[in-house]
């Protein structure tokens, strides 16, 4: 038997689309925020040496530039004035959500409801300030080493940092947008674009590459058939799931008596999606920018510090897994899928699984599957995410290959798209309603005559 959602999913078309005008709104709404975010990309830092800027990184495009133009969305190779990108606000919210799990007063707040919630965007908003002013400075004075400034000193420094702070906060203020008022989660879209922009560049460096001679024809083709088949496999992976049955016991409302019945609670192998490769790539960013930008003049530390942590090296690698690991742990359990809150819904529902009592027994037997599932889930992660770190280091390919970039490109589409059936859902139900309520008003005036 077809049930009422499946059918109306099935029913879905562009004659649907076409009718639901708040969906259009929200898909126009959060397409225009995100042409203005292109924009500004374009709009240089005033003070920088363009054509200087343009002959750096012409030079360092197959090394770290790949890296930071990723989540930059090319901002940082033009020094733009979004060339800090969302990677400031991410690393705040990693920075609250780590306190919030160790501070008990901060975890009481979260507890107060909404009010709680916007006292920890605020706190968030106060520390994405603080680290942006900190890496701009940074940067200001990498860009005064490497000789991209010019005029160098106290007046470049200010002008580079309120126009970089003012960009990131402008970033974050765009992604709340489009995440209270248009479709898809605004951060994640912002950073989707951004990789969408840049990778018609950087097939064309790798297409010039092969025709150069410096890659082979079956590096390129072993590339291509590569690179579809971590798109099929991630696409895989993030629609598995590992459903739990869920009973719910007969019980009587009056004289009405309803039947027992069971359903699933769907849990996903990657239930923090793209969230912990973001958060372990915006801790390598700013080590990686300063180095970067400061050219041959980098002091006798920072060598040091990239000739045994740079990316490629065995030590970056073993950093940027451990924080995916981590991250993929504690984003789960803490944010998306907090195994005490899932207990106490069921309970409150009188849902139950067989065998095991409602409460603080179901919390544990759901975080003991949760924590064997997020082996193959983190495991997962990791292995997409060092495919471009390999190539890079091995054969010299464009990092957009593979990895990080897929994995954000694929997950953000499918978690857009499934928020648009949600709202074309809800609009045909809306609609069944409306055609509900009329046909009883018909009939109301045929027995009224």
């Amino acid at each position: 038997m077809v049930s009422a959602a499946e059918q109306m999913a099935s029913n879905l078309s562009w004659s649907s689309f076409s009718k639901a005008t708040e969906l259009k709104q929200r898909i126009l709404f959060a397409l225009g925020l995100l042409i203005v975010y292109r924009i500004g990309t374009y709009i240089p830092v005033p003070g920088i040496d363009t054509v200087a800027l343009r002959e750096f990184v012409d030079a360092a495009s197959t090394g770290l530039g790949g890296m930071l133009n990723m989540f930059t969305g090319g901002a940082i190779g033009r020094m733009g004035i979004f060339a800090l990108g969302i990677m400031p606000y991410i690393s705040a919210s990693i920075i609250m959500q780590l306190m919030v799990a160790m501070v008990p007063r901060l975890e009481q707040l979260k507890k107060e409801g909404e009010q709680g919630r916007k006292k920890i965007n605020q706190y968030t908003r106060y520390g994405t300030v603080f680290l942006a002013t900190f890496q701009a400075y940074g940067l200001a004075i990498s860009l005064e080493t490497g000789e991209l400034a010019l005029d160098p000193g106290w007046y470049f420094r200010i002008a580079c940092v309120i126009t970089l702070v003012g960009g990131t906060m402008f970033l974050m203020w765009l992604g709340e947008q489009i995440t209270s008022r248009g479709i898809g989660n605004g951060i994640s879209l912002i950073i989707f674009t951004g990789i969408i922009a840049e990778i018609p560049s950087a097939l064309a460096q790798f297409f010039s590459q092969g025709r150069s001679g410096s890659l082979s024809p079956l590096v390129i083709i072993g590339v291509i058939l590569m690179v579809i088949a971590t798109i099929t496999f991630v696409v895989f992976i993030e629609r598995a799931l590992r459903r739990i049955q869920i009973h719910y016991p007969r019980r009587q409302q009056g004289n009405r008596v309803f039947q027992g019945g069971s359903s699933y609670l769907p849990i996903k192998i990657n239930p923090s999606g793209v969230i912990p490769p973001i958060f372990a790539s915006s801790l390598l960013l700013l080590p990686t920018t300063v180095s970067t930008f400061s050219g041959n003049s980098t002091n006798t530390f920072m060598s040091v510090l990239l000739a045994y942590f740079g990316p490629g090296q065995p030590l970056y690698l073993t950093f940027f897994v451990a924080m995916i690991v981590f991250f993929a742990y504690f984003y789960t359990l803490n944010v998306s899928f907090k195994v005490e809150d899932v207990a106490e819904n069921l309970k409150n529902q009188n849902g139950f699984i067989k065998g095991v009592r409602p409460g603080q027994n179901t919390a544990d037997l759901l975080e003991h599957i949760v924590i064997r599932i997020l082996v193959l889930g983190s495991a997962y992660l990791s292995a997409v995410c060092l495919l471009p770190e390999i190539l890079r280091a091995q054969l010299a390919v464009p990092f957009y290959f593979g990895g990080t970039s897929v994995l954000i490109v694929v997950s953000v589409t499918m978690d857009t798209i499934s928020q648009v059936q949600s709202h074309l859902m809800a609009h045909q139900y809306e609609g069944l309603i409306d055609k509900s309520r009329l046909r009883g008003k018909r009939k109301k005036k045929t027995r009224l005559r």
